[in-house]
């Protein structure tokens, strides 16, 4: 996708560059620090990484918002075949309430009749109205309230038959994201997890792992593992 969308004389939305992606990366760590009112706002994953990852598994699903041709805002999303998931928005504290936001999300909006998109979906903060009002305007509506939780990983014997994506041949790996597919297909008709399995693989962010029951796949997991990716170096 190639193009710019005018906003006004003083934001327009256009494309997220390579260029802008150490820009992007600051703000989104600064943008989520200051609204969780963290003494050092940087400090907000600040080893965990949501942007550069993202740009590269899809870059044509970045907008950068800028001023004075200065990044002040991005937003991402991705294909997951019948489902697109949006996120993450973030724009710098002082552009907050400025409609910023409102502009990425009618340019990522645009998106979803191209890649066909069935169901859309995003992850917000549950006890802000503010966010919540934001994303109805674009027709998305609270439906679940979602638990991010974590455990210990200890060592233990495994019973279920596992392989990781990265140990399979390249012929496996083909069979490997059709399994895949179909199962997910099950869940929700053209739901498709491929293209998050392909970006941790070729950007080394973790593994995908397989549980198989004789030939048939019963789940996966895509993981990410260490510093610079969602999971961040404690993980």
């Amino acid at each position: 996708m190639n193009k710019t969308i005018s906003t006004s004389h003083e934001v327009r939305v256009r494309p997220l560059r390579e260029a802008d992606l150490p820009e992007a990366k600051r703000i989104f760590h600064l943008a989520f620090g200051t609204f969780l009112g963290l003494p050092d706002p940087m400090q907000f994953c600040s080893e965990r990484d949501f942007v550069i990852s993202r740009w590269r598994a899809n870059a044509g699903g970045a907008f950068a918002a800028e001023a004075s041709r200065k990044i002040i805002g991005s937003s991402f999303l991705s294909n997951w075949g019948s489902v697109a998931v949006f996120g993450p928005l973030t724009i710098r504290p002082d552009f907050w309430d400025r409609g910023v936001a409102g502009r990425l999300l009618a340019a990522t909006a645009e998106l979803f009749p191209k890649w066909r998109t069935k169901h859309a979906v995003l992850f917000t903060f549950a006890h802000s109205a503010k966010h919540v009002h934001l994303y109805q305007k674009f027709g998305f509506w609270p439906r679940f309230l979602t638990a991010i939780m974590s455990k210990e990983v200890k060592p233990g014997r495994v019973e279920a038959s596992l392989t990781t994506f990265s140990g399979l041949t390249a012929n496996q790996q083909t069979e490997a994201l059709n399994a895949c597919r179909e199962l997910t297909g099950a869940i929700y008709e053209g739901l498709d997890l491929g293209q998050e399995i392909r970006a941790v693989a070729k950007q080394k962010l973790g593994d995908t792992v397989l549980l198989w029951n004789d030939s048939q796949l019963d789940g996966f997991a895509v993981c990410h593992c260490g510093p610079d990716t969602e999971a961040g170096a404690d993980n």
